[in-house]
């Protein structure tokens, strides 16, 4: 019974990517890990607040808000294609991305949902990525 507690809590915490539902939709289609990979890997997404999630290639992440200031860490992606970071300030969070009705959502693990802009309306010079490269 003493083990129960403790049990319980590595449970909650330890596992967040497991233990969330990610309050999907019915019409929401879940990256597995070769689409997230393809999306994110080498890549900059822009999102419509003007947001940009950076994935390096090598494993660097970084955020750049639309004031201009930057978070920055590493990301990994898991098997079922969920993205966890690790920011250098000691925060972390996992986050999915799915296809609903042809467009790119990044959901997280509070259940908020931020759509990703698509490539064309990214950077004219073709820059940062949107959904090509997703098969639907």
């Amino acid at each position: 019974m003493r083990f129960a507690l403790p049990l319980c809590v590595m449970m909650l915490t330890g596992l967040p990517a497991a233990a969330q539902d990610w309050a999907l939709r019915t019409t929401d289609r879940v990256l597995d890990a070769a689409e997230t990979q393809a999306l994110t890997e080498g890549q900059t997404l822009m999102f419509y607040d003007d947001g940009r999630s950076t994935y390096s290639a090598g494993g660097a992440y970084s955020y750049t808000y639309a004031s201009g200031q930057t978070a920055f860490g590493a990301y990994r992606i898991e098997d079922d294609g969920t993205v966890c970071i690790a920011f250098r300030n000691g925060f972390g969070r996992c986050d999915r991305y799915v296809e609903n009705a042809g467009r790119i959502v990044l959901l997280t693990e509070k259940g908020e949902r931020y759509p990703i802009r698509p490539a064309e309306k990214n950077d004219p010079t073709g820059g940062p990525a949107g959904s090509e490269g997703i098969q639907t």
